[in-house]
């Protein structure tokens, strides 16, 4: 059996990302119906309702009581990867996206601080630049830091749910 063939048989990696790219798909609805345009980078990017993370290791986890029972250490191991990776949603990488806020904030004001004192210079300069454009010679803008990097606890228990539901109505073969 090719390696193709050993994972696309596994019912509990088939299930978990069956569960990973329905989380992700609704994300980008929901985008949809809230922008009226289609953004690609929701259908692979962290953060949003509901969590991929959450729903991909549930459904991983209860793929795997179906398939081992609840018994089984595999099980027992799923279940702790499936507690620390929505801990970690809720928390670090939460942390993490409201830092990304905060710090795109002050890029923004500063720039308009600059902005002004550049008006002011260039007034007094007979308009000598004191600062670069805001965008650069190569027509490129500022990149600011990715905010959508954690959950609330509302998207992991929605993508738990979406997870677990997902694994509970797929067969196990």
């Amino acid at each position: 059996m090719n390696p193709l063939e050993v994972i696309t048989s596994n019912y509990v990696l088939n299930v978990g990302f069956l569960a990973w790219f329905a989380a992700q798909f609704i994300k980008t609805f929901l985008c949809y119906v809230s922008t009226k345009k289609i953004n690609w980078e929701r259908m692979v990017g962290s953060g949003g309702m509901p969590s991929s993370h959450s729903s991909l290791v549930c459904a991983i986890a209860v793929g795997m009581a179906k398939k081992v029972g609840y018994a089984a250490p595999e099980f027992a191991l799923s279940v702790a990867l499936a507690g620390i990776v929505m801990y970690d949603a809720m928390g670090v990488r939460r942390a993490a996206g409201e830092q990304a806020k905060v710090l795109n904030k002050m890029v923004i004001d500063f720039k308009e601080l600059f902005q002004a004192l550049k008006e002011e210079f260039d007034a007094l300069a007979r308009g000598e630049e004191f600062l670069e454009e805001e965008t650069g010679p190569d027509g490129k803008k500022r990149k600011a830091l990715k905010e959508f990097l954690g959950h609330t606890p509302l998207e992991v228990l929605c993508g738990a749910i979406l997870g677990i539901l997902i694994a509970v109505l797929v067969p196990a073969f």
